[in-house]
């Protein structure tokens, strides 16, 4: 079984467009989200412009600054401080990765709390850990509602995160943890790493590096999700850190790159600006 993140991501985005409709009557307005890009990083603006089109999609205004790649730290940080205060501005989410000059650990907590739709900001992910209520980062949140609508059965399972970004291994474990699984967090310098892997009920693979889960590291039955996106050294098209094709017959569900993961993220992201919203009518 493949699991189709496109399919999947298209449904949940109707459903969202129809509650998305409701608000002008209730609340005035719809949500608002500003994606802030610096530079022409062609990945980066392919992923503004998916932001922007599944914002449209769903209902949600979608504002893009854009500025060149020579914009100071401090300019930057002006900017997100004018978003802060403005009401109309529901979700901020600066587009990464930024110039070499800027510091971005200091761009993401200068965001508030109640406005990071990344689920990025310190004190997001020290909610996340503290199994409080928080903003939870698109792609572990997107990979974990995979999990579910494709009837996987977390608690019990024995997962398996090949990675330990900020961004995705670890907030992943976290929440396979919540939803009681048994995991195990291994990485690039795990020792027999082949061997824990073939261990895994589930496998959730985001290393970076081009089929870096080959045949052999994967245990018959398993559910692989592929988070990453590379490009294939020898043909040059898009894949991900797993050997698709000789793992697709092994594995009992599988996620596809590309049309797997990534739909789900920017899918989540929507989501997350439309709770961001929602907390802040409702106070």
């Amino acid at each position: 079984m493949i699991i189709s993140g496109k399919d999947l991501s298209a449904r949940l985005k109707a459903e969202m467009a129809v509650e998305v409709a409701s608000f002008p009557e209730k609340y005035g307005r719809v949500p608002h989200l500003v994606v802030i890009l610096v530079g022409e990083d062609p990945g980066s603006v392919s992923y503004v412009k998916g932001k922007a089109k599944a914002s449209e999609a769903v209902g949600i205004r979608n504002t893009t600054i854009r500025k060149p790649d020579t914009i100071s730290e401090e300019e930057l940080l002006g900017i997100i401080d004018e978003l802060n205060r403005d009401d109309e501005v529901d979700g901020i989410l600066v587009q990464l990765p930024l110039p070499r000059h800027i510091n971005e650990d200091r761009i993401i907590a200068a965001i508030r709390k109640e406005k990071d739709v990344d689920g990025f900001h310190p004190m997001n992910v020290a909610s996340l850990w503290m199994k409080q209520p928080c903003t939870l980062p698109c792609t572990p949140k997107g990979i974990i509602r995979m999990l579910c609508e494709a009837g996987v059965v977390l608690e019990g399972s024995n997962a398996v995160v090949v990675g330990r970004s900020n961004i995705v291994g670890l907030p992943v474990a976290k929440l396979l943890l919540d939803a009681n699984a048994t995991v195990t967090v291994t990485h690039s310098r795990t020792k027999n790493l082949g061997e824990v892997t073939h261990r895994a009920d589930i496998l959730v693979v985001a290393i970076g590096r081009p089929k870096f889960i080959k045949e052999d590291m994967v245990r018959e039955g398993a559910v692989v999700i592929d988070v990453g996106v590379n490009r294939d050294p020898e043909t040059g098209k898009l894949c991900g850190d797993v050997d698709f094709e000789p793992i697709e017959k092994k594995a009992s569900i599988i996620t596809p790159v590309p049309g797997g993961v990534g739909p789900m993220t920017i899918c989540c992201l929507m989501e997350n600006t439309i709770e961001c919203f929602l907390r802040k009518m409702e106070k």
